[in-house]
């Protein structure tokens, strides 16, 4: 019993999913953002088409900002689609920098 509850403590202390949001760098906290609120409708794979949204597997800093935080595309950037179906989420504002740190390391297909 006692080696299966240190075993258990060992498990828990070590697991990537059990750090806290501070342990993790950027592009992690960015996987974990677009994991809990991006995937509704793009895909959980972002260099894959979604059910709505494009993919977005390399997307920039620039793209990621304008698009969450005004529901815009930057100046000279040619969409993907024209639905504009996504609309602004800036209470993803402190979230946008990962986001995009995530989006840029995942490449598009």
């Amino acid at each position: 019993m006692r080696t299966e509850i240190l075993a258990a403590i060992v498990v828990a202390a070590t697991c990537a999913a059990c750090q806290r949001p501070a342990d993790a760098g950027p592009a992690e906290l960015g996987r974990r953002a677009y994991l809990a609120n991006c995937i509704a409708c793009h895909n959980q794979d972002p260099a894959k088409e979604g059910t709505l949204g494009p993919a977005i597997a390399g997307s920039s800093l620039a793209l990621v900002e304008a698009r969450v935080m005004r529901a815009e595309y930057p100046p000279g950037y040619k969409p993907k689609r024209d639905s504009n179906l996504m609309p602004a989420q800036p209470f993803l504002k402190n979230d946008v920098p990962a986001l995009a740190a995530y989006l840029e390391s995942v490449p598009p297909k």
